[in-house]
């Protein structure tokens, strides 16, 4: 259960597919234009699945869904890579070759 003023990530649906502009590619216009965004909850209590305002970082309100709380970031760069650092010695070697 998340709390006002916890950090959150809710999900909206910018526009239907249904209203989505004849301009853009046929498999991206049966697409829901949809919405991820971070923030601060502005409702007193919420729990996951319901709907829910944000104050971003940027002091936007946003109203949808919330899928998740105390969101953080998942990704990396994979394990260590040996060669990386050969590679990198080689253009410091070459840049400072000689003094």
């Amino acid at each position: 259960m998340a709390t006002k003023g916890d950090w959150v990530r809710i999900h909206s649906i910018v526009l239907t597919a249904a209203e989505r502009t004849a301009k853009i590619p046929e498999d991206t216009q049966r697409c829901d234009l949809q919405q991820w965004t971070k923030g601060f909850l502005q409702d007193e209590s919420a729990a996951v699945g319901d709907t829910v305002t944000v104050k971003t970082a940027a002091n936007r309100r946003v109203r949808g869904t919330l899928i998740e709380e105390g969101p953080y970031y998942t990704h990396s760069y994979g394990t260590f890579v040996p060669e990386i650092i050969e590679i990198d010695k080689q253009p410091r070697a070459l840049m400072w070759e000689g003094k």
